[in-house]
């Protein structure tokens, strides 16, 4: 992958660097006031020290029994890299030995501030009130070691990998008979920090291990040999211990030792420590990848002949003058499916369709997407047919899903995606059930074979967007990241970590591959993008409460984010906020009840491992949700997770409109089409919201009192004092003139008017979020509504895309002059 400059353009690829690696000192010295009592006696304190940018390595104190003021000086020391974030995570706890110990205080603490080769005293103020104190003392000193080398966008950091080699040299007797049970020697390896972390094996079953680590990582090797029946009884006996520090491993060269164990001689290893490849299977990069610019350069050649013809253009359009338009699709279930239908037949038959770049679309609006782009050519055929399919199948009850002959199906399916070595969830479920009902079958189709659709620029580009969220921790309201599906990759618009489709699912560490799974079908994908079931008890209260927690929450948020600047976010210290704050066996126990997820959706982590640079908060790039507290602790953040939980996106901001604004996307021209029943500006409010909170170009939203009562069929929304926000065409779903036009300036007969009246919001809508079979009447209704608002639109559309035009020519005209 080609290296990119400070100076290059900002995340479209990595740096790689080299950089030095450091020995932090912790020294901790005594707390005082702590008056964390239990029922019979003062506090059992001690404390437990973990950086997690040095995994495996987690210390603790001795216990200070029955003391407001324990004195430990006890010292402990980490490898550090400098040029990741390293927050030092220092926890008290209350030593319990009948329930679990509770926590005290938990306090993160920004190592960068201790000055190399300069002791540094720190005293941590434990509670607001004041009175808790905890002093520790720090130093840093450089090591002499070789230097390590780095891959890095600014945001995530990918470090050296080793490999640990482990294999059985020589084995003696590994069994030994013992009454009517064969007693067997089974060995245990564990090295924490590492992607395996622990194997074990039975001797004589296998011979080989391997362990991948990072380089600097300053752990060990332990192992352990152990007795067991043969019957599967363990005897909870060692037979011997063998511990080995990596940094005592010279790279390349084997090293044989016999394993020191009683009464089991001749069991010797033979290590091996190797680097890993430094290639990476994650591409770090904010901006698009090579496929896509490409994809841009055929696809604007289409778009140009398009405008020329829409336009009625009396030249051909070079590239640069070719302005990008994307669609912006709302979700909506069944709704926005079938209303989305309705709007591409409208640009079609307009001849705007393919003036159209991006596709983005979320919820229900990628069942129409995913349905569309099995056809490598669907944009240039008729839609009738697909619109037929959905008809047809909408038709059908949704119980038809739900027959034993398709329980049966869905069983072994998720069985053999299981033995494929996927995780399999309800979301996955959930996935089978829309394919049989959209369907009538599980279709074969991968969301890399999309690419066919895109070989010759003759299709737009489709996005799916999904909310990555906490599994069990958080509610949604306090943390979600937007992760972005297309034919060519998959990933974390915030950190700028993506992989190819084909291995998503897959398992990965430190930015390598690890584990490869076989591509995952698309059902199961639109399983995840629709996925409404990793909800927990906080997230419904806020659904209970219609949004207005959420407005006021965003509100508050941004008031708070005028007064501080984004550079007073991390102090070098703090206390973990409250509402993190685990506490007693109790407080969490409730806060699983709240923020838990038992339905939540598994997805293997493709970012585990990897690191936030020093820096990465102060990236433009790095996009958060303006209240960044979370954002503000590496550990919280999901290179942590071995995981991923994702959610349906329409779940909490109901607009795709992330994907618009990626960097190296500039769109000219949005086409937002809306799909809620009450609310037709509501997502568009708060995506403005959201992006003005990343400092991102939105038009403002304004609207009258009378458009706000009754939206027409399109709306537009624009700010010339800004010329790098975009155009906004917003389509609400209305039923306005309609109820009096057939068509364009076509005014319905009496026989006609029955058909205009298509009921949209009253009690007894059948276009309710929750419905998912329709009448053909229903279903026909409308998608030609919304066919027909588009195209009664036809003069504001044109008007705004000789709009962009016009903005487009300027620098297309410059761009050739500086050429």
């Amino acid at each position: 992958m080609e290296s990119l400059s400070p100076e290059g353009a900002p995340g479209h690829s990595h740096q790689e660097e080299a950089s030095v690696c450091w020995r932090l000192t912790v020294r901790v010295l005594e707390a005082r006031g702590l008056h964390w009592a239990d029922l019979f006696s003062e506090a059992d304190l001690y404390v437990m020290l973990q950086l997690p940018t040095a995994p495996g390595m987690k210390f603790k104190t001795k216990t200070v029994t029955n003391s407001s003021h324990p004195v430990w000086n006890e010292t402990f020391s980490f490898l550090i890299q400098s040029q990741v974030k390293n927050i030092l995570e220092l926890t008290i706890y209350d030593e319990d030995l009948i329930k679990k110990d509770d926590i005290c205080f938990k306090v993160f603490y920004d190592v960068s501030e201790v000055l190399p080769g300069k002791l540094l005293r720190k005293t941590f103020l434990l509670s607001p009130q004041g009175g808790e104190e905890l002093d520790v003392e720090f130093l840093v000193e450089k090591l002499s070691d070789p230097p390590e080398n780095l891959i890095t966008n600014n945001i995530l950091v990918a470090r050296e990998l080793s490999c640990l080699d482990v294999s059985l040299n020589r084995v003696g007797s590994a069994a030994m008979a013992s009454g009517e049970d064969e007693e067997e020697l089974e060995l245990e390896l564990v090295l924490k920090g590492s992607y395996e972390d622990t194997q074990a094996s039975v001797l004589g079953t296998a011979s080989a291990f391997i362990f991948h680590y990072p380089k600097a990582q300053d752990t060990e090797l332990n192992g352990t040999l152990k007795r067991s029946r043969s019957n599967g009884w363990n005897l909870d006996t060692s037979a011997g211990h063998l511990t080995v520090p990596l940094r005592s491993l010279a790279t390349g060269k084997k090293v044989t030792m016999d394993f020191p164990a009683t009464n089991a001689p001749g069991v010797r290893l033979q290590l091996r420590a190797d680097c890993c490849p430094k290639e990476l299977a994650v591409r770090l990069g904010c901006g698009p990848c090579p496929q896509e610019e490409a994809f841009l350069s055929r696809r604007k050649q289409v778009v140009a002949k398009a405008l020329k013809r829409a336009l009625q253009l009396d030249r051909d359009l070079q590239e640069d003058e070719v302005p990008v338009v994307g669609i912006m699709a709302e979700g909506g279930g069944a709704r926005a499916m079938i209303s989305l239908y309705g709007h591409l037949v409208a640009l079609q038959k307009l001849g705007l369709l393919d003036c159209v770049t991006y596709f983005s679309g979320i919820s229900g609006s990628t069942w129409t997407m995913a349905h569309l782009y099995g056809d490598p050519e669907w944009s240039q055929r008729d839609l009738q047919g697909p619109i037929s399919h959905a008809r047809k199948h909408l038709a059908k009850s949704l119980l038809r899903a739900f027959s034993p002959e398709c329980l049966a199906s869905y069983w072994q399916t998720l069985k053999q995606r299981a033995e494929q070595g996927h995780s399999t969830s309800v979301a996955d479920l959930w996935g089978l059930v829309l394919e049989s009902k959209l369907h009538g079958q599980v279709m074969e189709q991968k969301l890399s074979e999309q690419r066919a659709t895109l070989e010759r620029g003759q299709n737009p580009l489709p996005l799916y967007l999904s909310l990555n969220v906490k599994e069990n921790s958080l509610d949604t309201l306090h943390f979600k990241e937007w992760v972005e599906f297309s034919p060519y990759e998959v990933g974390f618009l915030k950190y700028g970590g993506f992989i190819p489709p084909e291995l998503f699912g897959s398992e990965f560490f430190m930015g390598r591959l690890m584990k490869q799974l076989p591509e995952s079908q698309i059902c199961f994908l639109e399983g995840i993008w629709s996925n409404i079931f990793s909800v927990n008890l906080t997230d419904t209260w806020y659904e209970l409460t219609s949004g207005e927690t959420w407005k006021q929450y965003i509100e508050g948020r941004k008031q708070n984010s005028e007064k501080q600047p984004p550079a007073s976010w991390g102090t070098s210290s703090c206390v973990e906020a409250s509402w993190l704050q685990p506490g007693t066996a109790l407080a969490q126990a409730l806060k699983g009840i709240l923020t838990g997820r038992p339905l939540h959706q598994r997805s293997a982590n493709f970012l585990h491992g990897l690191q936030l640079h020093r820096d990465y908060r102060v990236q433009k790039d790095f996009s958060t949700w303006a209240e960044g507290q979370v954002d503000s602790n590496p550990s919280q953040l999901t290179p942590q997770a071995p995981q991923l939980c994702l959610v349906d996106a329409a779940y909490f901001i109901n607009s795709s409109c992330p994907s618009m604004f990626r960097p190296g996307r500039r769109v000219d021209l949005i086409l937002s089409f809306n799909y809620s029943q009450s609310s037709p500006f509501e997502a568009l409010q708060q995506a403005e919201q959201y992006c003005r909170g990343q400092g991102l170009p939105f038009p403002h939203v304004e609207l009258s009192p009378e458009d706000q009562c009754q939206p027409k069929e399109c709306h537009l929304f624009s700010d010339p004092a800004c010329p790098e926000a975009p155009v906004l065409l917003h389509f609400p779903l209305v039923n306005a003139s309609f109820r009096d036009y057939s068509a364009p300036g076509v005014q319905r007969s009496l026989a006609e008017l029955k058909a205009g009246q298509v009921n949209l919001t009253g009690a007894t809508s059948p276009y309710i979020l929750c419905n998912m079979t329709y009448t053909e009447e229903d279903f026909d209704s409308l998608w030609q509504l919304s066919d027909y608002n588009v195209r009664n639109s036809q003069d504001t559309i044109l008007q705004a895309l000789r709009t962009v035009l016009q903005h487009r020519a300027p620098e297309a005209k410059s761009s050739r002059v500086h050429v």
